[in-house]
């Protein structure tokens, strides 16, 4: 991309020196007489290997040179489009994007801002907490996350506006400040005009204080990008890394990442390059027709011809019962004599339910806490809306079970990463007559679930994916003495127990957050739900 391309004379500006790349090494320039110029020796960043972590030293580090693999910022900018602005500024980003690879990268930059940016309500802007971070984990280096990590106090410069990048240094890479470009803010909106970096003169006193005169800054940066000039002259050693260099590097694996990405959200579910938006907007079309065509066949036929065709349509799925039916049905000598069967299972989509009816081939009533009401009108099976008051949803699903048979999710919403947020523990009251169902949810294309955005749009989003797959694994029955009722069991003890049955057969991690969590990270509130 031409508007991302950084002209090596910018780098050294208004020095004198001159590298001389020998290999994968550079020679040590002479000594700089510009105010503006690093106080010690540029070198090549494979030397960075032979410094330990030490308290005193600070790292400057270039996001995008220094940091991720990728030097397009085109995916990033889209994400805010579509997340905070619409499908429609999408499209006009997508449009644009050709002028904007032609033009400079100054100018570039500033139109890719505008577009995202303009009338975009500052406050209610969580694209850069909720949304950025899993794409930005999924870009970095592991090299250069070594490299960054090796030093205790980090301070990030980026070429793209700080509110996309700050809550992701912050809270995954403990960054202590930030360098980027500011938005200018008016009346609480966006207008998408890009105010002058912070000083990194202020930005480096602020960090360190009074230890700054005792202290040893060192620069990273790749050898096509720079650091802020004034953050330079501060730089001690900076360590340049080539882009033979960053072709190399491996993307950082998850069991790497400074802490556990457990929640994220937004509609995309893939890295939107410009080939892939492409790929999505030339579908578009052919989802809408595909989105109707599922949801006839949801409401309108029987099991036994929604399975075929929906799986022709890319809705495809495998199931696991136990070989004995009995461990499904048979009946103990419960505390409460109750007709039903209650399949607990957890909660990736909000076509749960009606995937565990297909496979177990019985007709089931499901519970809900959060479902807008659109989406309860079309449900091609019945739900009944829970209130989150202990008593009265108990009595409610202990009417229910004494009807038919109960598919509950005790997570309370939905997770989209390998892990099981914490399980409610009202079912384990009701009856001893418990199944764990394991389900795992993939989408090609869009996510159907949302923590802030509209819920009513959650099966639209679902139902346009190319290609689904869903997994359902139906556990044993759950023993006696395990139970509440026959083995003595707590009922903390049995939510836990299904809890970890359930993360066993998937290969999932088990956590103590809960709904609550997730909404006040993502959302900023307790779990408001928009129709």
């Amino acid at each position: 991309m031409a508007g991302e391309l950084f002209n090596l004379k910018h780098f050294f500006y208004k020095s004198k020196t001159l590298l001389v790349r020998r290999g994968s090494q550079f020679s040590s320039p002479r000594k700089l007489n510009s105010a503006n110029s690093p106080r010690g020796k540029f070198q090549s960043s494979s030397s960075l290997g032979q410094i330990s972590e030490v308290s005193n030293q600070t790292a400057v580090f270039h996001v995008e040179g220094a940091l991720l693999k990728s030097s397009a910022l085109f995916p990033y900018f889209m994400l805010v489009a579509f997340e905070a602005g619409g499908l429609l500024r999408a499209l006009i980003l997508f449009l644009l994007y050709p002028f904007v690879c032609l033009a400079s990268e100054e100018f570039g930059m500033k139109l890719m801002v505008f577009v995202c940016f303009f009338a975009i309500e500052r406050k209610t802007f969580r694209v850069g907490r909720a949304v950025l971070p899993k794409f930005f984990l999924e870009d970095v280096g592991n090299e250069g996350f070594d490299m960054v990590m090796k030093f205790r106090r980090k301070i990030g410069v980026t070429n793209m506006p700080r509110v996309m990048v700050e809550d992701f240094l912050i809270d995954y890479l403990g960054a202590d400040a930030i360098v980027g470009r500011e938005l200018k803010v008016v009346c609480g909106y966006f207008v998408g005009i890009i105010e002058k970096k912070k000083s990194g003169d202020m930005v480096l006193n602020k960090t360190l204080g009074e230890e700054k005169l005792d202290s040893s800054v060192i620069g990273i940066t790749s050898f096509r990008k720079s650091i802020d000039q004034q953050l330079l002259s501060h730089c001690k050693v900076v360590y340049l890394i080539s882009g033979t260099e960053k072709r190399s590097w491996q993307v950082l694996p998850r069991k790497k990442y400074p802490k556990p990405l457990i929640f994220h959200d937004g509609r995309l579910a893939f890295r939107p390059t410009f080939i892939a938006t492409l790929e999505m907007f030339s579908w578009l079309p052919f989802g809408i027709f595909l989105f109707i065509i599922r949801l006839i066949v949801a409401l309108f036929l029987p099991n036994y011809l929604q399975l075929p065709i929906l799986s022709f349509t890319g809705m495809t799925g495998s199931r696991h019962i136990p070989s004995e039916s009995s461990h499904l049905t048979s009946k103990t000598n419960t505390r409460k004599k109750l007709k039903g069967t209650l399949y607990v299972c957890n909660h990736r989509t909000l076509l749960d339910p009606i995937y565990v009816s297909m496979a177990i081939s019985k007709p089931v009533i499901a519970v809900t806490y959060s479902l807008s009401r659109i989406t309860e009108l079309i449900a091609p099976m019945k739900t009944v809306r829970l209130t989150r008051n202990r008593e009265k949803d108990s009595e409610k699903m202990e009417k229910l079970l004494s009807q038919s048979d109960l598919v509950v999710c005790p997570e309370g919403t939905t997770c989209r990463e390998p892990y099981l947020l914490r399980f409610s523990p009202l079912f384990a009251e009701l009856t001893d007559e418990i199944v764990p169902v394991a389900l795992d949810y993939q989408v090609s294309m869009f996510y159907g679930t949302t923590a802030g955005g509209y819920k009513v749009m959650d099966p639209v989003f679902l139902l346009l994916n190319p290609i689904t797959s869903c997994t359902v694994l139906a556990q044993e029955k759950l023993p006696e003495e395990c139970s509440c009722g026959v083995g003595g069991k707590s009922r903390f003890e049995v939510a836990n127990y299904v809890q970890s049955k359930i993360a066993d057969a998937l290969g999932f991690e088990c956590t103590n957050l809960t709904r609550k969590d997730k909404y006040i990270i993502l959302a900023g509130n307790e779990g408001k739900v928009y129709y």
